[in-house]
């Protein structure tokens, strides 16, 4: 029969384990010029010409490739939220699951301040999550498009609610990549 002082080691050991998958599994979200950004199986170099091809007036001359690999909280581009946005297209990887599995990329068109359109690529690592995001993507524009870009936070849309808060982290990232600075 076990004792007391194994119960409370079993209870330690199991709680330790529980706030380590926790953290994992918080969703992340980095521009797509990142080097690390998605998990589609392209080759960095492809990614890179296909960032660079479509961000078109919201990319700066800087060839440098900013990194967030080394963030845990990888949820920022170096750039500070204005609240005033740039017309464009603005790609973001958006990455979560228990220990980051599963991506999305968010391809979101800004225009007058306002999400004019979302184009959503999942990249699943189970059956479910394909089902899941599927659906998300689905049904991501009758709920984003014509809302201002400012605060936008969407609820758990088409039963993802992971998928969701990766989009959500995506937003934060688009309203930093977007900003311009406020006109004093």
């Amino acid at each position: 029969m076990p004792n007391k002082q194994d119960a409370v080691k079993a209870v330690a050991l199991t709680a330790a384990g529980l706030a380590l998958l926790t953290a994992c599994g918080e969703p992340k979200a980095t521009p797509m010029n990142d080097e690390y950004a998605g998990n589609s199986g392209e080759s960095v170099q492809s990614q890179e010409e296909e960032s660079q091809k479509d961000s078109g007036s919201s990319s700066s001359s800087d060839d440098t490739v900013k990194n967030h690999d080394d963030d845990p909280n990888s949820t920022k581009s170096d750039n500070k939220d204005t609240g005033n946005y740039a017309d464009g297209t603005y790609k973001i990887n958006g990455q979560y699951g228990p220990v980051g599995e599963d991506t999305i990329d968010v391809k979101l068109t800004i225009k007058q301040g306002n999400v004019e359109n979302v184009d959503i690529v999942g990249h699943p690592f189970t059956s479910i999550s394909k089902k899941h995001q599927t659906a998300f993507a689905n049904a991501i524009n009758g709920v984003v498009d014509g809302k201002p870009l400012k605060g936008l936070k969407i609820d758990k849309i088409a039963g993802a609610s992971w998928t969701s808060e990766a989009f959500n982290k995506a937003l934060e990232v688009a309203r930093q990549e977007a900003s311009v600075p406020s006109a004093s």
